[in-house]
């Protein structure tokens, strides 16, 4: 029993702090509110559940606040408070509550939490909306009840809906509480959400109101017992009804005679021209229509209808097309065929007769196809007319130099001097002056061809050195070799490892595309290439010297297996332009130099890349 008591102790004491505390965070917010006259978050320390609680009471003093500003009453009815809101706002707003005496100055905690014992018997008041102990859902805002809470919507229903207890939206029936603003003369009609207000409808005579309000017509043959005289029928009208003498009715085809006591047949024939073109027969109650060829009588429509050949016998009457006529059909070819003599078949048209092509014309059934010579293209507008292929623009040309359209062909051309254009009539080819006598040099000079042009040479050894015989001037030519000859006593030019010194000269074009090297200029010697048997053997080693070592190049190779050295053009050289291409053989054995030859190549290389 004893613990019983105690348990029930700590729960009620638990629950009488809880409330304490709260009242304790309401109590800060009034202060807050009434000192700081501003309810924000940041104003307030604490828990996040600790500052909300003193910014709803911040909220609701404000709230009270106001009302006493604006001589309200602070009762402030109408509105559902939580207690705690309630209470704030009444203190605020001047007529306190007994709920006050709950409360201590601020700064302080309530007497509950202090004393030993609570009696057992009171309930502690909890609000779930406060201590988030409530289910309400996302949408819905929780409102404290004694005891319990309820949830309500945070939006209201909207015009013409109301709330029910159950936080449902509810149509309001306007017409049924009469809260509508129809006038005498209507009638409201309640619609989901708002009402209607239709007009009265005053039906006239002959007329009765149907379950909508609707005038509708009254079948006075029917609702009067015989309304007509006997011998009379009775026919309703809208609005209204006639009343006719009963007469003798008769069929189709037929009509009352004179006297009216009897029906006899009626001759379509003689009573208009009822088939038209077509024969007529008179049958009794009806007619019949005799149709010519190519029309068929249509028993229910009793005209003569054309007869569609083309449809009930496809393929049969007409070669290629059929068109249905009046009474008959006629047929047609499609393009490029003519109607045989029969007015059925189709015959194949020569086109080319007519010479729809500009050029050439090739006759093919149904059709014809134009074709044109060479250098020309069909055109591609009408397809019969040719046209000029440009082969200069189109690059269909194989011109070296210059290329000039002609009607259905091209020309080439060469520069203005130096060349001759090929037996291709395409291929520029160089003019050689010097095999021809058309140059100028003198008969101290060498004449060398170029591309495009000539040359007049006149190479003199150096010092030290002396030209070679050359034999006679008939036999002279572009290369010239100098051999070293020292004066007596000369130690310096003994030593001097340069044995030969030898002028040559080479024409090249311009290798625009220098994507791989250009092998321009071979040097051989007489040095075995594979010297292992022999020992102390002589080896050849080539340098380019100077500057042209960046567009030029040379690699050892092995030619009839002797040493051979390449020189190579490694990048483009865009003439004209003239160099001299400086390239050192050394003769090497044991490592020392015992000769070196000295090869100075004259290159000239021409404008163009023929």
């Amino acid at each position: 029993m004893l613990f019983l008591f105690l348990f029930v102790y700590s729960v009620v004491q638990e629950q009488c702090c809880r409330s304490a505390i709260i009242d304790e965070l309401c109590c800060n917010g009034i202060k807050m509110a009434r000192q700081q006259g501003a309810c924000e978050r940041p104003f307030f320390h604490g828990e996040p559940w600790e500052t909300k609680i003193s910014k709803m009471c911040c909220d609701c003093c404000e709230l009270g606040l106001t009302a006493a500003r604006r001589g309200l009453s602070c009762e402030l009815p109408g509105l559902l408070l939580p207690r705690q809101c309630s209470y704030a706002a009444k203190t605020c707003c001047g007529n306190n509550t007994t709920e006050e005496s709950n409360l201590t100055a601020a700064g302080r905690r309530p007497k509950q939490c202090s004393q030993p014992f609570v009696s057992i018997g009171s309930t502690p008041y909890v609000n779930e909306c406060l201590t988030n102990s409530h289910n309400c859902i996302f949408g819905q805002v929780c409102i404290n009840t004694e005891g319990s809470f309820r949830c309500q919507r945070e939006t209201s229903c909207g015009t013409g809906y109301e709330l029910t207890d159950d936080n449902i939206c509810r149509d309001i029936d306007e017409c049924d509480l009469g809260t509508h603003n129809c006038g005498p003369d209507f009638i409201c009609i309640n619609t989901e959400g708002s009402f209607r207000c239709r007009p009265k409808d005053k039906c006239g005579d002959g007329y009765i109101q149907d379950a909508i309000g609707s005038c509708i017509d009254i079948n006075e043959c029917v609702v009067h017992h015989n309304p007509c005289l006997p011998g009379q029928t009775c026919i309703n009208t809208v609005g209204s009804y006639t009343c006719r003498s009963n007469t003798i009715t008769c069929g189709r085809g037929y009509h009352l005679t004179e006297d009216g006591s009897r029906c006899e047949d009626v001759d379509e024939c003689r009573r208009g021209n009822v088939c038209g073109v077509h024969g007529c027969v008179n049958l009794l109650g009806s007619y019949r229509c005799e149709c010519k060829a190519g029309f068929n009588f249509n028993s229910i429509t009793k005209l003569c209808e054309d007869i569609n050949e083309c449809m009930h016998y496809p393929g049969r009457l007409c070669a290629h097309k059929c068109e249905n006529m009046e009474g008959s059909y006629k047929c047609s070819c499609t393009s490029g065929f003519k109607l045989g003599y029969d007015g059925r078949s189709c015959e194949d048209v020569n086109e080319c007769e007519a010479k729809p092509c500009s050029q050439e014309c090739a006759n093919v059934y149904g059709s014809y196809q134009c074709y044109c010579r060479r250098g020309y293209q069909l055109s591609d507008i009408d397809g019969n007319t040719c046209e000029d292929i440009d082969e200069c623009a189109t690059g269909g040309h194989g011109c070296s130099y210059h290329c000039f359209n002609t009607p259905g062909s091209f020309n080439c051309t060469c520069p203005p001097s130096g060349y001759t254009l090929a037996n291709d009539w395409q291929t520029c080819q160089d003019i050689d002056e010097c095999a021809a006598g058309t140059h100028t040099c003198s008969v101290s000079q060498s004449c060398f061809n170029v591309l495009g042009g000539y040359r007049c040479l006149a190479f003199e050894c150096p010092p030290n050195f002396r030209q070679a015989a050359t034999g006679s001037r008939a036999d002279a030519s572009a290369t010239v070799r100098c051999i070293k000859s020292c004066q007596p006593h000369d130690v310096n030019c003994a030593h001097n490892p340069v044995n030969l010194v030898t002028h040559t000269a080479i024409s090249l074009p311009t290798f625009r595309d220098c994507t791989e090297p250009e092998e321009v200029v071979l040097l051989r010697t007489t040095v075995p290439a594979d010297p292992a048997p022999l020992l102390n053997a002589t080896d050849v080693f080539f340098v380019i010297l100077g500057t042209n070592s960046q567009i030029f190049d040379v690699v050892r190779r092995s030619d009839d297996g002797m040493i051979m050295g390449v020189v190579r053009q490694v990048k483009p050289i865009y003439g004209p332009t003239d160099l001299v291409l400086e390239v050192s053989m050394n003769y090497v054995k044991s490592g020392i130099i015992l000769q070196r030859n000295v090869i100075m190549v004259h290159v000239f290389i021409s404008e163009f890349s023929f």
